[in-house]
């Protein structure tokens, strides 16, 4: 029956529907149904249309009723924008592992303590609905591709399924602000595949020894063993001098397709949440603005991220038809990752384990946000410095990744 035919009979059909009796009406129901196919609720829904020549009002949704106080979820948002705005089910593990640094801060009730560590994630999702619009501004890089070497390092676009730690995915970030003219600071970061432990390295501009120097540096504070290094097709990575370098100590070295972003996920997604996340995108192009940057990635950042941050690793990806289904492991910190893995160094996995007990997250947040504030003033436009605007304590909690500062630095002897 097509939509004309559909349309005459019901206008015919709502003429008997209001001169029927209840138990015709059925019957017409019925018959309207068998002829059309309409749902029996949409066929009175038509009839009434035709009739008044008004929609029916749709019914209200249910409300919800509330189960966890509002000074639960006053906590559990403050410690959300604290901790950088993480996912919710990262924020779940959060809120446990933070528990005696929360205490200590907000004082909550033992009912709200106890309706905090009970909360869902899909529940602190809906609470939080309203604040997930912020910071969102898409990143540019500045590779440039290098051009010597390509035959001699393989490419890998294979996904990583390591489960020791030492293979490392790495990358720069460019402060150059609007303008990419002249020398400026780089970023240097890199993450382990298997535990998501994260190094970052601050240099003015791109050179090649520079980013040996850098990942020479790095290198000899990571608490496990480097065994592989993967990269983009930059010229800062694709040299000589790199390549000597992981060739001397037997370290693989594999690069990613051109143009092809997927194939370092890992340290894109790093990219964003230990740098531009945190610095922004500002142009950096002084030493004392690079000095002020490595101060924060070698003590505070590289503390918060690493021994307070959980993160979840993709476990696999069911696909079902048109739709995939991502499953993910349970979230851990990096260290307590490491801690299980038995190619980390002991003495330096112990090290870091009775240090986070020392440490107050909150204590730790406000002393970065101070460092933060200092490099801000510290940015160039036109290659002059100038001066950041004052800005609350509630904007910078809110701008930046929520990272830790302390003095403390891992020892060479470990």
């Amino acid at each position: 029956m097509d939509l004309h035919s559909r349309r005459e009979l019901m206008e015919s059909m709502s003429k008997r529907y209001r001169q029927a009796s209840r138990t015709s009406k059925k019957r017409i129901l019925d018959e309207v149904c068998a002829a059309t196919g309409f749902h029996r609720k949409y066929a009175i829904a038509r009839i009434n249309l035709i009739e008044t020549g008004r929609r029916m009002k749709p019914k209200p949704p249910r409300k919800r009723n509330r189960f966890y106080r509002r000074e639960t979820l006053d906590v559990i948002q403050k410690v959300w924008e604290e901790a950088g705005c993480p996912w919710s089910v990262r924020l779940k593990v959060i809120l446990r592992l933070w528990l005696p640094a929360i205490r200590k801060k907000y004082a909550p009730s033992r009912f709200v303590e106890e309706q905090m560590l009970r909360i869902s994630p899909r529940t602190i999702d809906r609470a939080l609905k309203g604040k997930k619009q912020e910071l969102r501004r898409r990143l540019y890089g500045r590779t440039k591709p290098g051009p010597l070497l390509r035959h001699q390092i393989p490419i890998r676009c294979e996904s990583w399924e390591e489960t020791v730690p030492g293979h490392l995915e790495m990358d720069t970030v460019a402060h150059c602000g609007s303008n990419a003219a002249g020398l400026f600071a780089c970023s240097f970061n890199l993450t382990d595949i298997a535990s998501t432990w994260v190094e970052t390295q601050s240099a003015l501009g791109k050179s090649e020894v520079g980013i040996v120097q850098a990942f020479s540096a790095i290198s000899q504070n990571l608490p496990f063993q480097v065994l592989d290094i993967d990269s983009d097709n930059g010229g800062e990575f694709i040299n000589r001098n790199l390549y000597t370098y992981c060739h001397d100590r037997n370290i693989g070295f594999t690069r990613s397709r051109p143009y092809k972003k997927d194939d370092n996920a890992h340290i894109e997604q790093k990219n964003w949440t230990h740098v531009r996340k945190i610095v922004g995108w500002d142009r950096y192009d002084t030493p004392e603005a690079v000095a002020a940057l490595n101060d924060l990635y070698a003590h505070e950042l590289r503390l918060y991220m690493n021994l307070f941050q959980p993160s979840v690793k993709l476990i696999r990806t069911v696909r079902k038809g048109s739709r995939k289904t991502r499953h993910y492991d349970q979230p851990q910190t990096p260290l307590d990752r490491l801690a299980t893995m038995p190619k980390a160094d002991p003495k330096k996995i112990e090290y870091y384990l009775r240090l986070r007990e020392s440490l107050d997250p909150f204590d730790l947040i406000k002393i970065i946000q101070k460092k933060l504030d200092r490099i801000w003033k510290l940015r160039s436009c036109g290659g002059k410095p100038v001066q950041k605007k004052a800005v609350s304590e509630k904007e910078l909690s809110q701008a930046l990744s929520r990272t830790l500062a302390s003095p403390h630095v891992v020892p060479n002897s470990l």
